[in-house]
């Protein structure tokens, strides 16, 4: 895979190959990002969006994976979800290990806090905001995910990032 310098030289490059010019501070976010996690930009992983770094579903679950997340589990709470409005919330637990008691995320959907590209796919975005929230709960990232942030003004950034699927 190369040196560390050298895949976060790349990293950076490429970030501002996406984002354009980025002040010093945003660029010390991103490093600390990467080398407090493993995201990378270049994987979509992780994406500046208006003023800041957010990790994607995918960054997440890659994540999970590399720290060998034991399972997730998730339900629909149907006393406060409308399907008829589809209106949806979700509970999600991530289990670490065999042992873990679980961290729980909740997540929701409605046709005024998605994307129209998403729209009609309440239920699967309520869905992976819960478990967006339980990973970052479990992983202890502070930052928030992108599919957490609700509808995008700027189709500009959905174009630019290439980030745009029915599941977030």
């Amino acid at each position: 895979m190369g040196c560390p310098t050298q895949s976060l030289a790349r990293e950076l490059r490429f970030a501002k190959s996406l984002f354009g010019a980025l002040s010093g501070s945003t660029l010390y976010a991103l490093k600390m990002l990467i080398a407090e996690y493993g995201l990378s930009v270049t994987k979509g992983e992780i994406i500046y969006v208006g003023n800041g770094w957010y990790v994607s579903h995918a960054g997440l679950l890659r994540l999970a994976e590399r720290r060998h997340c034991f399972g997730i589990h998730t339900r629909a709470i149907v006393t406060s979800s409308d399907p008829t409005q589809h209106r949806w919330v979700f509970k999600a637990t991530v289990f670490k290990s065999r042992t873990c008691k679980g961290f729980v995320g909740h997540g929701d959907a409605d046709p005024s806090n998605v994307s129209e590209v998403v729209r009609g796919a309440e239920m699967r975005v309520a869905e992976t905001r819960a478990v967006n929230r339980a990973l970052r709960r479990a992983y202890g990232i502070g930052v928030c995910s992108v599919e957490e942030i609700g509808s995008f003004a700027n189709p500009l950034f959905l174009s630019r990032t290439n980030k745009v699927t029915t599941t977030t």
